[in-house]
């Protein structure tokens, strides 16, 4: 079921212990209650998959959907 709203894309930050992916994803200002964007099943959803992937290193599927980040060792 789809929300009712105004659609907008919102950049959103997923973090893992070795990588940082930022992704747009949209987000939707409900008609019945504007105070604050919410998240449909959908882009919930690939947060956790890329959450996911970014845990198992699968840089080049993250880089598809986002701009990839990694930490680097400092000596």
């Amino acid at each position: 079921m789809r929300i009712a709203g105004k659609r907008i894309k919102r950049l959103r930050w997923v973090h893992t212990d070795r990588y940082v992916v930022a992704v747009e994803v949209e987000a939707v200002i409900p008609t019945d209650d504007p105070s604050e964007p919410c998240y449909e099943s959908e882009s919930v959803q690939l947060l956790r998959e890329i959450e996911e992937r970014a845990k198992q290193g699968q840089i080049e599927w993250l880089r598809q959907h986002g701009k990839v980040y990694e930490a680097v060792d400092v000596f």
